[in-house]
C-alpha cells in the first residue's frame, strides 16, 4: 500500500465513523505529511509503506487494519 492509497482509506474510515481528518502537507518536508485523525497525529509518507510503517501507523492512531 502506497500512502496515497493509505490516506484514501483513512478518510473514508472517519467519514464512517464520524472523526475528524486533516492532513498538513507544510508540516512535512517533501512526500512526507501530517495526518490528524482520531484526536491525535502521525507522519505520513506519499510513496511506499513496508508493513512495519504502515502497522505503526495504525496503532499509533488506535485504527485496526481490517476496519481501514
Amino acid at each position: 500500500m502506497n500512502g496515497r492509497e493509505f490516506m484514501r482509506r483513512a478518510k473514508r474510515y472517519a467519514a464512517r465513523n464520524g472523526l475528524d481528518f486533516r492532513f498538513e502537507r507544510a508540516k512535512g518536508k517533501g512526500s512526507h505529511g501530517q495526518l490528524y485523525i482520531r484526536g491525535g497525529r502521525t507522519m505520513v509518507k506519499r510513496s511506499e509503506l513496508s508493513k512495519g510503517l504502515l502497522r505503526n501507523m495504525l496503532w499509533d492512531r488506535g485504527i485496526k487494519k481490517e476496519d481501514l
